[in-house]
């Protein structure tokens, strides 16, 4: 897993349907729904706050929660080619004044940001266990952004709770057959799970993501909002996904 990133096969996409501009590259993992559904879902303050994306690829959800809060926004990612597409997309889109990118390990993030000075916290962490990437070739890039090779679920969690003042939001998007480790780990660090919500391909299709939001230090007491239905029948968006205007 030592390939050479090749920036010729990088372009620039819009998007979702914003007017922003997103770097990406066949190499690297791209943005996905996840991100742009995590982006909407969390609580964010409108018009102040410091709010810090965990694992944050290529600057999609920071770039997303620019449109709803004039906060200043942190993205961490270890990866420094993937790092480097999310610092140039911020240039891109004017957006270097609000927003920040640190290449690093977020699991020891805490000291370069400071413990509990966050008022929100977010992740599109890898969804899959080291033993699951085993027999999956994929290159490095890939492999980093979907398996937990570099950290895991706990590892997000620990973080997260160092990060977030007394009364702040995490929240992140995952596969539901994780959800009871995602609630009692969020309980564990002292992120009170608030709201939950489920994502269907199609209405009549099992979830097969979960968006959950906690607040640190915060009472029992969880919300399961209606759920996200993200095709119609002939393969187009529903307004859950894509309103019209």
């Amino acid at each position: 897993m030592n390939e050479t990133y090749d920036q010729s096969k990088e372009r620039v996409d819009y998007l979702f349907n914003t007017g922003l501009k997103i770097i990406q590259s066949s190499d690297l993992f791209p943005f996905s729904l996840d991100s742009v559904l995590l982006s909407r879902f969390v609580y964010v303050p409108i018009q102040k706050g410091k709010l810090v994306d965990l694992c944050s690829g290529n600057g999609v959800i920071p770039f997303l929660l620019s449109e709803r809060t004039k906060g200043k926004i942190t993205g961490v990612e270890v990866q420094p080619e993937v790092c480097a597409l999310a610092e140039r997309g911020a240039v891109l889109n004017h957006l270097e004044d609000q927003i920040n990118f640190i290449c690093a390990d977020a699991k020891n993030i805490d000291k370069q940001i400071g413990r509990g000075t966050c008022d929100v916290v977010t992740c599109n962490p890898p969804y899959f266990s080291v033993d699951a990437a085993r027999d999956i070739k994929l290159n490095r890039h890939l492999a980093i952004a979907r398996h937990e090779l570099l950290i895991t679920l706990a590892d997000v969690l620990f973080i997260s709770s160092r990060l977030l003042k007394p009364g702040g939001k995490f929240a992140l998007v995952h596969r539901p057959e994780r959800l009871v480790d995602i609630l009692e780990g969020m309980r564990a660090q002292g992120i009170e799970p608030k709201r939950v919500q489920y994502v269907h391909p199609h209405r009549h299709k099992p979830a097969n993501i979960v968006l959950v939001e906690g607040t640190r230090g915060g009472k029992p007491g969880l919300s399961v909002l209606p759920p996200i239905v993200v095709y119609h029948a002939d393969g187009r968006y529903t307004e859950d996904v894509w309103p019209e205007s």
